[in-house]
């Protein structure tokens, strides 16, 4: 449903990963996703021009989140967790795979989506 809003399965796959992980890298989500790296990297800097998306750079790799400075932003995510929170059990266990790097201690096994 969300590509048909934002016009692309990468644009939605990216929203959707960043409201279930809270961040993410390209690489970590094409890879999951089986989307080219320049067209996820493309997407993310479509949402980083527009404001909506902001990244930092931790030692080689740079992490998106949702840039809360935004006006845009809470609404957008309000959207978005509508879907997520709408999809089966299923579709996202195939849509978030495990994840490839370690889990931050305490952090819960559900994604943010989910709260």
């Amino acid at each position: 449903m969300l590509d048909k809003i934002f016009g692309t399965k990468t644009a939605s796959f990216v929203m959707l990963h960043l409201i279930h992980y809270g961040e993410l890298h390209a690489r970590g989500l094409a890879r999951d996703t089986g989307i080219s790296l320049s067209s996820v990297q493309n997407q993310l800097a479509k949402f980083e021009d527009a404001g909506v998306v902001i990244s930092k750079k931790i030692g080689n790799v740079r992490i998106y989140s949702f840039n809360f400075k935004s006006a845009l932003t809470k609404p957008l995510m309000a959207l978005i967790k509508v879907v997520h929170s709408s999809m089966s059990m299923s579709d996202k266990e195939t849509l978030f795979k495990d994840r490839k790097r370690p889990r931050r201690a305490g952090k819960p096994i559900i994604g943010r989506g989910d709260k």
